[in-house]
Order: structure tokens, then sequence, then C-alpha cells
């Protein structure tokens, strides 16, 4: 299930307000500032700064 380029566009990362960009694989939205990475899980994206990981 692909996540709407509505939901995409009104989507910001929890902890500094970024842009999110979803990754290829579609398995998480990457936040284009601070690089935390959110898991989209079942189609719903996590939003929850605990659940995120850091990526370079």
């Amino acid at each position: 299930m692909a996540i709407s380029k509505e939901l995409l566009e009104i989507l910001v990362c929890p902890f500094c307000k970024g842009e999110v960009r979803i990754q290829p694989a579609e398995t998480g939205l990457k936040c284009v500032e601070c690089r935390r990475v959110y898991p989209i899980r079942d189609g719903i994206p996590v939003m929850l700064i605990d659940e995120a990981r850091i990526e370079d």
C-alpha cells in the first residue's frame, strides 16, 4: 500500500519539523534535516521519535 502524495505533503519530522521523504523501498520516511527514519508498518507511517533510527 503506497502512501498518498497528499499525506506526504503534510507530514513533517516530529523531532525537528523537517521535510520527510519516502525511502526507495517504501520501508520508511526519512527526514532531510536530522536524518531520522520513521518506519512504515502495514502502509502506515509510525511518526514517533522513539521508533525512529538515525541513518547517514
